[in-house]
């Protein structure tokens, strides 16, 4: 290809609108190339003096280099060709299942017919500040990490020199907002009496612990120790890795309940019915010491977090008046608990596994109606006591108020 050339279109007057002709790099064929475009910078209303100062501005990236080859590369090729063999597969497995269908249905429709440099901020802000209201926020935030992995993979490969979604700001957030739910150790005890094992005992485990579910289903037996567990791994819809931060990996004390609890696996048969006859699995088909703790009854591999929510813990909470009842609900309800038990906000950091004390006091731990209920009895007496003390005063001679 030619060597960079420096450019100074002249403006020309065409219709209603000023235009330059300039070179632009593309690649054709998979070539690099160069092809004169047209492109339309101002009204014909803007002086001759302005227009000028606006092309120099347009050519400007071009003559310092800050535009290369690479950006003339389509978007939709780019996704192909480099961004899924080479950067998508360093992402977790969920990650790339939700990646993949949010370009499919979003990105690729909107972007995908246009060059990488063409995906320019303005355009990107253009197309979320559109998207707001015709989708939910949770998922325009997706779409946001998505967008932003590809265009900094975009930047690793040298395709582009800036990465365009850097500081990109959405619409704001207009759901209501509301206390995250928690359920009481009362509705904990009728939830059990629900379920069935091996489920009971995987749910009890997880309210009593903390554990996330992915760390749950992870568990292997040499994590049960004699007071007790240890977190080394987790394993999420097929996806095995390390815990979620430093800090979760780390060994949680438990009541000797749970590990009972654990333990009576190894002993316990699973009835499941055939049409009308029963067969009945061990809980636990081998409990070596890298075997799992939960696994499933039929086949022994790791359970699916989404098939015990759907089928036991989402039907029990449904029959006890609880449909919000979910693995997060069960970990922010343990936090809650220790709270309102009186364990001291660092202990409870340190049960719960995370990096600092204000993430499970300002997120996990809840406030619940009879904490505060709690809160303005104590402010009423300390207030009476002090009007008392007051009134008496009052009513003292003034040679006793003075002393």
């Amino acid at each position: 290809m030619a060597r960079r050339r420096f450019q100074q279109p002249k403006p020309k007057r065409a219709g209603r609108f000023w235009y330059i002709r300039i070179w632009q790099d593309v690649l054709c064929g998979g070539r690099p190339t160069r092809k004169l475009k047209r492109i339309k910078i101002a009204p014909d209303t803007v002086p001759e003096r302005e227009v000028r100062k606006i092309a120099a501005e347009v050519v400007a990236p071009l003559n310092q280099g800050l535009v290369t080859v690479g950006a003339g590369v389509n978007f939709g090729g780019f996704i192909e060709t480099i961004y899924k063999p080479n950067y998508l597969p360093l992402l977790a497995r969920p990650v790339q299942n939700c990646y993949l269908s949010l370009l499919k249905l979003h990105l690729l429709p909107a972007f995908g017919h246009l060059c990488l440099r063409d995906v320019s901020r303005a355009t990107l802000q253009g197309y979320f500040a559109s998207r707001a209201g015709g989708v939910e926020y949770p998922t325009l935030v997706k779409i946001r990490d998505a967008m932003s992995s590809v265009m900094r993979s975009a930047v690793d490969s040298e395709y582009l020199i800036k990465n365009p979604m850097a500081d990109m700001k959405l619409p704001p957030d207009k759901r209501k907002r509301g206390i995250k739910p928690t359920i009481t150790p009362e509705q904990f005890h009728w939830l059990m009496t629900i379920i069935a094992e091996p489920y009971r005992t995987m749910i009890f485990t997880a309210t009593f612990t903390g554990l996330r579910i992915s760390e749950l289903l992870a568990l292997k037996w040499r994590c049960i120790t004699d007071s007790g567990i240890s977190v080394e791994e987790r394993f999420y819809r097929g996806d095995w890795s390390c815990p979620k931060t430093d800090s979760s990996a780390a060994t949680i004390q438990v009541s000797a309940e749970v590990l009972n609890r654990i333990h009576n696996l190894k002993t316990m048969t699973i009835e499941f019915k055939a049409g009308c006859a029963v067969r009945r699995y061990p809980a636990v088909k081998s409990p070596g010491s890298d075997d799992l703790v939960f696994q499933s009854p039929l086949s022994g591999k790791p359970m699916r977090d989404g098939n015990v929510l759907r089928r036991h813990l989402k039907p029990a909470g449904k029959t006890l008046g609880i449909p919000f009842l979910n693995w997060q609900c069960l970990r922010r309800s343990y936090a809650t608990w220790m709270i309102q038990a009186g364990v001291d906000p660092k202990s409870a950091q340190a049960q719960m596994r995370h990096s600092r004390a204000s993430t499970t006091m300002d997120i996990y731990a809840q406030t619940v109606a009879t904490g505060q209920r709690r809160a303005v009895e104590q402010l009423s007496t300390f207030a009476n006591q002090k009007l008392v003390t007051v009134l008496s005063q009052k009513n003292a001679p003034f040679s006793e108020q003075v002393n």
